[in-house]
């Protein structure tokens, strides 16, 4: 989102939680003394919704969503975290769900489902959403030489299913098949840019065909192969991810265009000198042959990607798709710091610090990539983390980058 702002309600709930003791590996956090209770809230040994047998524990977190961004004015909602492990073996990494309902000043809206589940045991892997967006986005063209001139509206109706199914074939190694829909239904932009001078670039592209701006619907199958030795995905110490999947679309699963996605995912983590200090990096590269429409364009600058780019938030700073076309790669990296591990104050303690920059490039065709049109972006933000069991932190940035003005971003979980 070009500027989007996490509220003093939510950082209030924050530190809140924060002022409540210190939860132990195995404990339930308990709820905020403001805002409405977790369902999971009893001592252990209690059955309880959050307690399902010994070290099985889920904790479930409603969180408030606060927002502005200059395309759709303020936005709230409500949204909600479910977090643990359905197993007691100490192989199981913990799972997480989360859903959120928002709605604008301007009519946009969001509802949305997100979930990564390991069974017991780790035998299948399940990682999926549902998404319903009405949605307003600026829309700059194709290509790698889009400029801010071009800034112009966009509106439509999207609908994702996007689901993995996966089964461990060796240790910590997964292969199954994935599935993804996306359904664009009434399509609309005003005549002008921004401006309200110049056309609108969404009409004048020269590569967008008029197809392309009525209802589309996109349906494709495929399948996906995952080593991860990650030891928590949702904020890793130590390990490393690579994941490589295709995704065939095409008239006989119902889809109007006929193409093919191929992405490659590889991330790795490890401590500097302890586990107070931690580098993470990650390389993704999206490439697709075949009838491509605007809206399934690989895209810098992706908040609102999620499984589709695995829940990796793409060059923060960058505004939503900023630069998209056919072929995209992208090297991100981060260093995160504990601020304050000695310190005597439980709400210090879960406070974290992290500063980050990446690159990337986008282009219609693989061997025309330039590093005259790489793109940038950068930033640092705090952590606060909020259920220490699971690694759950809350994550406010600062960023900008290439072709964007810098801006405030919120999320739960870490950016990749």
């Amino acid at each position: 989102m070009r500027f989007s702002l996490a509220a003093l309600l939510l950082t209030g709930l924050a530190f809140t939680a924060a002022a409540q003791p210190a939860a132990s590996p195995d404990s339930v956090v308990k709820a905020p003394s403001t805002g409405p209770a977790p369902l999971a809230l009893q001592p252990r040994g209690t059955k309880s919704f959050g307690q399902i047998g010994k070290n099985k524990t889920l904790t479930l977190l409603p969180i408030p969503v606060i927002f502005y961004q200059a395309e759709t004015g303020f936005g709230y909602g409500l949204g909600a975290l479910l977090s643990g492990r359905f197993s007691a073996d100490t192989l199981t990494r913990p799972s997480n769900a989360r859903v959120q309902y928002w709605t604008t000043q301007k009519g946009q809206s969001l509802i949305q489902l997100v979930h990564s589940v390991y069974t017991p045991g780790e035998k299948f892997y399940l990682n999926g959403e549902i998404s319903a967006y009405d949605i307003l986005l600026y829309y700059y063209g194709t290509g790698p030489k889009s400029t801010s001139a071009n800034e112009s509206e966009t509106d439509y109706k999207l609908f994702i299913i996007n689901q993995r199914l996966q089964k461990q074939i060796a240790p910590k190694l997964f292969f199954g098949a994935q599935y993804r829909l996306t359904n664009i239904t009434q399509v609309s932009a005003p005549t002008k840019a921004t401006d309200g001078t110049t056309p609108n670039v969404f009409y004048t592209d020269l590569r967008l065909t008029e197809r392309e701006r009525h209802d589309t619907r996109i349906s494709g199958l495929g399948p996906v192969i995952t080593y991860d030795t990650r030891d928590v995905p949702l904020a890793a110490f130590h390990g490393d991810l690579l994941d490589f999947g295709a995704t065939f679309n095409g008239s006989g699963l119902g889809s109007d265009y006929r193409f093919v996605r191929y992405q490659l995912d590889a991330r790795h983590f490890q401590p500097i000198v302890s586990t107070k200090t931690i580098l993470a990096l990650q390389f993704l590269g999206q490439f697709q042959t075949g009838d491509v429409p605007f809206r399934e364009l690989a895209g810098l600058g992706a908040n609102l990607g999620g499984t589709l780019y695995n829940n990796a938030n793409l060059l923060r700073g960058i505004y939503e798709q900023r630069f998209r076309d056919r072929q995209m790669i992208m090297f991100q990296a981060e260093i995160r710091q504990k601020l304050f591990p000695n310190s005597n104050s439980k709400v210090l303690t879960r406070i974290d610090g992290a500063v980050f920059g990446g690159v990337g490039n986008v282009n219609q065709y693989i061997d025309k990539f330039s590093l005259s049109d790489t793109k940038y972006a950068g930033g640092a933000g705090i952590r606060f983390n909020f259920i220490r069991r699971d690694r759950v932190n809350l994550r406010l940035d600062y960023a900008g980058g290439t072709g964007s003005s810098p801006g405030i971003l919120f999320a739960i979980g870490e950016a990749f």
